[in-house]
């Protein structure tokens, strides 16, 4: 059903880098899931009064609360496609991920609603009236609530939407949820063993755990997730592309929410090359990297040696010699200043976090290394952490 709104509602719906497209998703599936919910609230609702269910009734407001998520992913969507004025100057994409982190909030509270309701309902056990209505109205909201698991999650992932992955997760755990309650209205009939409450105790703990997962994962581009490998990736090929490049480093990837991507980086170019025809170069990658990865881009020009050969071979020892140090350490912005007492070899250090020793550590360990290589060198090295790890 997607699939086929999308064809009719949704122009050049295939660009889904587009803001434009991204939000006329958002907009659809938030609509649909407020329907759907709104419809199941209400068929198990009236499955929950027929039966005298805890757990059927508890999964009914469940449902209601979705409906309100898929209205909190709805408007989240509409204030994120706003354009950027002079107190958002990077626009109000980060709007999606609260959004998100609220739909998380939601279904954490409705969780530990219903785990009340099914504590108490094991401590006063009540009898439940089985109906094949109701078993019915139960069976048709699992299917429904796999369609809109599956349709989240397919938009969310084509999209890179946090919220509508989350939406997602939600509905999955509904799904498990309502096939719980369903199995317990079976054993109830067959075995007369009163489970209700136990069976919804179970549910609570399922949706609680969602809860964490869809939390987690809106959190973490809030508080400045590493940017994905790939996409790392194809910033330094498309940088590189060109032989004026010889290197790329202190890559920092800003993100302001989907498709609000602002990247920073040092590009090592010739230190005697034509400054106005390296600078054309800069202006034209920063350009294909925004058609291309739609990402605004500021490039530094970092200016390196690249005729003498002494240099060349110095950068090499020292770039090896750092591995000794720590596997994964690289250097770059590697000069050096000659003296008549000694040479200062100057160089940044990229550690990862990953690396056990701190950079004050791994600073000190290179300067000893390279002094003990030969004494007419010193190291000036600055060690930092990379925003790429």
């Amino acid at each position: 059903m997607i699939q086929l709104l999308s064809r009719w509602l949704i122009h050049d719906r295939d660009n889904v880098s587009s803001p434009a497209v991204r939000r006329a998703y958002g907009t659809l599936c938030g609509a649909v899931g407020i329907a759907l919910n709104i419809l199941l609230f209400a068929g198990k609702f009236f499955a929950g009064q027929l039966s005298g269910s805890i757990a059927v009734t508890a999964d009914a407001f469940n449902n209601l609360s979705d409906a309100g998520s898929s209205a909190v992913t709805l408007l989240g969507f509409r204030l994120a496609g706003k354009k950027p004025d002079t107190d958002h100057p990077f626009g109000h994409g980060r709007i999606e991920y609260i959004s998100g982190l609220i739909v998380a909030g939601l279904i954490l509270l409705m969780g530990v609603e219903l785990a009340k309701s099914s504590l108490d309902k094991i401590l006063h056990p009540e009898k439940v009236t089985f109906s094949l209505l109701a078993l019915g109205i139960m069976a048709a909201s699992v299917c429904v609530k796999l369609y809109m698991w599956l349709y989240n999650r397919q938009v969310g992932r084509r999209i890179h939407s946090a919220a509508m992955e989350a939406t997602a997760m939600d509905s999955l755990s509904d799904t498990a949820s309502t096939f719980a309650v369903l199995v317990a209205m079976l054993i109830g009939k067959w075995t007369g063993l009163a489970v209700d409450g136990y069976v919804g105790l179970v549910v609570a703990l399922f949706i609680l755990f969602s809860a964490y997962k869809a939390a987690r994962e809106t959190l973490s581009p809030l508080l400045g997730q590493a940017p994905d490998p790939e996409l790392v990736r194809e910033i330094r090929d498309i940088v590189m592309s060109d032989d004026t490049v010889v290197g790329v480093h202190d890559l920092v990837v800003h993100d302001y929410g989907p498709g609000r991507l602002m990247i920073t980086l040092h590009a090592e170019v010739p230190a005697h090359g034509d400054i106005m025809a390296m600078h054309d170069v800069i202006d034209n990658i920063e350009k294909e990297l925004m058609e291309k990865l739609h990402c605004h881009a500021v490039i530094h020009m970092d200016p390196v040696d690249t005729d003498d050969a002494s240099i060349a071979r110095l950068r090499g020892q020292v770039a090896a010699l750092v591995k000794q140090v720590e596997p994964s350490l690289t250097i770059h912005d590697f000069r050096v200043v000659r003296g008549t007492t000694h040479d200062n070899l100057i160089f940044d250090a990229v550690l990862p976090f990953s690396s056990t020793m701190t950079p004050a550590q791994a600073a000190q360990a290179i300067r000893d290394r390279v002094r003990a290589m030969d004494g007419n060198y010193y190291a000036v090295v600055t060690v930092e952490h990379s925003y790429t790890d």
